[in-house]
């Protein structure tokens, strides 16, 4: 058995690849030190699932937290797997397919070029959960990602965006009057707390997905798969839809995409 660990900032995740076997064994734990969360997440998935050390062949880690684990874990045969390498790999893994360009949201969002076997890291933006939840502590004293999310199911971005239809008597070539013009460029003196919620989930998904859109279109690439932990949220998911059917680029969320990192770690 080869185990996966992605070490990040807040959150790590754990799969465990059995050769000969079918099925992939994921848990993900949250704290702030490294050695503590990947140790933590180790030994979670060892106890929750009745696992020996002994069945282990050897553990993978990747990561930002990656480079503050010395030596072997456990006495287990340790390998560091480039991060880049790990998200394309997973990605092509969940996938299912050859030809991809992977948009891996996590605190920032890292932009991979999937082609056969070559793995190409084309870019990114620093745009990503880290934005949600530094620009809500600021503008909504709130710091928990549940309770952003709650808010910003309920607020209306017409209250925040300047849209289309605010400056434009109808559609803008192929944009149409629903289309954001500018985010956060009406913000109304009556926001809401919800609101504003709201505007932060379509500020960062609009440039993930036009980053996104950007790097497919540039590769002849129509597909974007989308995995990290902001790959299952389901507000983030009907922004990306939004500029799917504008930009005939198909968004795809597959199924256990945010552990897509560990996986491709575990495969690497």
């Amino acid at each position: 058995m080869v185990i996966g660990i992605d070490i990040g900032s807040t959150t790590t995740k754990v799969a465990a690849v059995n050769s000969g076997k079918k099925g992939i064994i994921m848990v993900r734990t949250k704290a702030f030190d490294a050695i503590t969360s990947a140790t933590g997440a180790f030994g979670k998935l060892l106890v929750e699932n009745n696992l020996n050390l002994a069945n282990i062949e050897k553990i993978n880690i990747t990561g930002v937290g990656a480079s503050r684990i010395p030596g072997n874990l456990f006495g287990i045969a340790t390998t560091r797997i480039d991060e880049m390498v790990a998200i394309g790999t997973g990605g092509k893994y969940l996938a299912k397919k050859d030809r991809i360009i992977i948009s891996n949201i996590g605190t920032g969002t890292a932009i991979i070029q999937v082609d056969g076997s070559a793995i190409t890291h084309l870019g990114g933006t620093g745009v990503g959960g880290g934005t949600i939840t530094g620009l809500a502590r600021q503008l909504l004293n709130i710091s928990d990602f549940d309770t952003i999310m709650n808010y910003a199911a309920k607020g209306n971005i017409n209250n925040i965006d300047l849209q289309i239809g605010d400056i434009a008597e109808g559609n803008i070539g192929f944009l149409n009057r629903e289309y954001t013009a500018s985010n956060f460029g009406k913000m109304l003196d009556t926001a809401t707390r919800e609101d504003i919620a709201a505007g932060i989930l379509n500020l960062t998904y609009q440039v993930i997905g036009m980053v996104s859109v950007f790097a497919a279109r540039s590769k002849n690439n129509d597909t974007v798969v989308v995995t990290g932990n902001g790959s299952n949220n389901i507000l983030g998911q009907k922004i990306l839809a939004s500029i799917s059917s504008m930009y005939n680029i198909q968004f795809e969320f597959p199924a256990n995409a945010e552990f897509a990192t560990a996986i491709g770690a575990a495969q690497s």
